[in-house]
């Protein structure tokens, strides 16, 4: 009997996501740091080079080396999978998507550095993850916890941060904003589709 026939893959946009980010690591091994640069990082560009508008996607899929990726996709496949399962594929993809491109497009407005890695849908993840037992008209305490330690501790360390890292916290804070909205209104749409 094969083994691998009792592996599911149980949450396809967070393990591909994951796969995804870990094949561009590996590529970043063998590519020149140039080439790596130019795809996986966002950073600020003539708005005539087409790279430009890739990269404000493509950052999410860079990470700098394997402890930063390890970082974040432990945090993601840890609650990925249950934010999938309560909202979707698409739902989970569309959250993604814009939120690597409100922290790329914030990236080219405030730094003049280049920054990669998914650590904005990290945070924006772990804000939506306190919404899941979300009720009409009231505020789940689980929320105002994680809002003041997540953000609370990313708002101290970038006030005493230098100015690179500064770009980072900024990043994270905006994952967090990101996932807020995300909950109210997700929560929202799904329970207008539930009663309709």
């Amino acid at each position: 009997m094969n083994p691998f026939k009792r592996i599911q893959y149980n949450a396809p946009v967070i393990l591909t996501f994951a796969l995804v980010s870990l094949l561009v690591l590996g590529l970043s091994t063998i590519i020149e740091p140039i080439t790596y640069q130019r795809f996986f990082m966002v950073y600020r560009a003539p708005l005539t080079d087409p790279l430009t508008y890739w990269r404000l996607f493509s950052h999410a899929l860079g990470h700098a080396n394997y402890a930063h990726y390890i970082s974040n996709f432990m945090i993601i496949l840890l609650i990925g999978p249950l934010l999938e399962e309560r909202y979707g594929g698409k739902w989970l993809v569309i959250m993604m998507v814009v939120t690597a491109f409100v922290t790329g497009v914030l990236h080219i407005f405030v730094s003049d550095g280049a920054k990669l890695g998914a650590s904005g849908i990290v945070f924006m993840l772990i804000l939506l993850s306190s919404f899941t037992n979300l009720q009409r008209g009231r505020v789940p305490l689980t929320l105002i916890l994680v809002l003041g330690i997540f953000i609370g501790r990313e708002v101290v360390a970038a006030v005493g941060a230098d100015a690179d890292n500064n770009i980072a916290y900024l990043s994270h804070i905006v994952g967090g904003v990101c996932g807020a909205a995300f909950g109210f209104f997700v929560n929202r749409e799904m329970r207008r589709e539930t009663e309709s």
